[in-house]
């Protein structure tokens, strides 16, 4: 038999790109390098415009949420009276049937 311990290794991911050390004896992760990180962009104009496409389209999300806001009262409105409109229409049959009614 071999005295000498196995020496821990090394594998990298092959998803993200980082560095496991792993323990053999053990089979444990005994030290993580992420991976480096990438340039989201390449230069600084196309960070810029990515950044006023953003604000572009959070004022339009904005902009949106309160016309929703706005006509949230007449919406309501609607639903009510066509609630309101199908309970007339249909009549009321008494207490409802309940599961133990029915054994």
């Amino acid at each position: 038999m071999s005295s000498k311990k196995p020496s821990a290794f090394e594998v990298s991911c092959p998803d993200c790109g980082a560095i496991l050390k792993i323990d053999p004896e053990t089979r444990a992760i005994i030290a993580h390098t992420p991976a480096p990180r990438k340039k989201t962009f390449e230069d600084f104009e196309t960070a810029a415009k990515a950044m006023r496409e953003q604000d572009e389209r959070r004022e339009s999300l904005f902009r949106q949420a309160v016309d929703a806001e706005k006509h949230k009262n007449d919406l309501l409105e609607k639903k009510f009276a066509e609630a309101l409109r199908k309970a007339k229409e249909t009549p009321d049959t008494g207490k409802p049937l309940r599961d133990f009614d029915l054994d």
